[in-house]
């Protein structure tokens, strides 16, 4: 009877593994809420891509609601994403950007192709406050109110159809 016992232990712990294996692979990653939100917007002092002696640092972020969109030249859904931006843009919603993991080079040459609609863009070559807002993945795009304040976050390239749900997020934080 111990000996059948035994014979079973490495079944159960397959379709355990399995079992849980199976429901990590179901999980959509972008769906969970960022650790960052109802948090300050992280600290940081970076060169904006334009102009590599102009320094800002977070406290661009205060005073206005700012949608902070981490975009880079390498991503092909960036580029999908940018007609959206540009119409976020157009229809008054303050956009900063973070040029991520990229040369200055490439991420003028992106701007002049698809347009820009950002205030300013933040360079951040290295990808440290990429790493400070938790970014796996870019596009990414964080609502901050007028105190600096992270309250929402949409992971990947924002759709036509998103459109009109991130202008009202912009507006429930004016």
């Amino acid at each position: 009877m111990k000996r059948r016992l035994l014979l079973l232990f490495p079944l159960l712990v397959f379709l355990g593994l399995g079992f849980f294996l199976y429901r990590g692979l179901t999980m959509d990653p972008s769906a969970r809420d960022s650790a960052l939100l109802a948090q300050q917007f992280p600290a940081f002092t970076l060169s904006t891509l334009k102009d590599p002696d102009a320094r800002v640092d977070e406290s661009l972020l205060l005073e206005q609601v700012t949608l902070v969109n981490v975009w880079a030249e390498w991503c092909p859904t960036c580029k999908e994403e940018m007609p959206q931006l540009l119409t976020l843009a157009e229809r008054g919603v303050r956009l900063v950007g973070i040029n991520y993991k990229d040369t200055r080079v490439k991420g003028r040459e992106f701007l002049d192709e698809f347009g820009d609609p950002f205030e300013v863009n933040i360079f951040d070559p290295d990808g440290d406050l990429g790493f400070e807002l938790g970014v796996y993945g870019v596009p990414e795009t964080f609502l901050v109110d007028a105190e600096g304040i992270i309250r929402y976050k949409h992971t990947g390239y924002i759709t036509p159809e998103d459109v009109e749900r991130v202008v009202q997020e912009v507006g429930k934080w004016r």
